[in-house]
């Protein structure tokens, strides 16, 4: 069995069945939303925000659902201190389910080991990586960088931005101010930059 890699800050995802898969891979502190059960739990609030008193990070399914666990914890925590991840929208169901989600696309229990280690990566230290806060590490991709590059405020921006998180691993029909701070998770000036060429050349198809 693979030994576990570790990550530093606290993650909180959606279920059980999320946190055992993450706990599978990662040596790290995994506590659940319970779902919606979040909304009304004022203790599971309150440790949230304790746990994140130097950071947090959040990873839920890439659905509706998921958007709004996700849109509700970075509305209790200070968003300094919350570093949101996405998995993939890849079609499928998991294994110990009958049938597929309402969207019909995996969650995040559903991810191998290989998808969700890239998804953790600006957080998983080795040899070129110290896993130090890429906020505070990298030259910032900005509001401006994505009006200049047509990722808003152009015609076919929503286009653009569906390309470049295609390109970037990311789920589609994501924000500007969303995929914005994925951006600034997932790469430097450069990453960027080769990313969004590539996201232009898909676009052009």
């Amino acid at each position: 069995m693979a030994d576990k890699i570790k990550i530093s800050l606290p993650i909180v995802t959606e279920g059980k069945y999320d946190k055992n898969t993450l706990k599978q891979i990662f040596d790290a502190t995994v506590i659940t939303s319970d779902g919606f059960g979040v909304f009304k739990s004022s203790e599971k609030q309150i440790l949230i925000r304790k746990l994140a008193k130097d950071g947090i990070i959040v990873l839920t399914d890439s659905d509706g659902g998921g958007k709004v666990i996700r849109s509700f914890l970075s509305g209790i925590v200070p968003k300094d201190k919350v570093y949101n991840l996405y998995i993939p929208k890849i079609k499928g169901k998991e294994r110990r389910k009958s049938a597929p989600s309402k969207e019909g696309y995996l969650g995040v229990e559903g991810m191998t080991r290989e998808e969700l280690i890239r998804v953790f990566s600006p957080f998983i230290k080795n040899e070129e990586n110290e896993g130090i806060s890429p906020r505070k590490e990298r030259e910032m991709i900005t509001k401006v960088d994505f009006y200049r590059d047509k990722l808003t405020g152009a015609e076919n921006s929503a286009l653009m931005r569906d390309a470049l998180a295609r390109v970037l691993g990311l789920p589609d029909g994501m924000s500007a101010n969303a995929l914005l701070e994925a951006v600034n998770l997932l790469c430097d000036r450069s990453e960027y930059e080769m990313a969004l060429e590539n996201a232009r050349k898909g676009v052009q198809k």
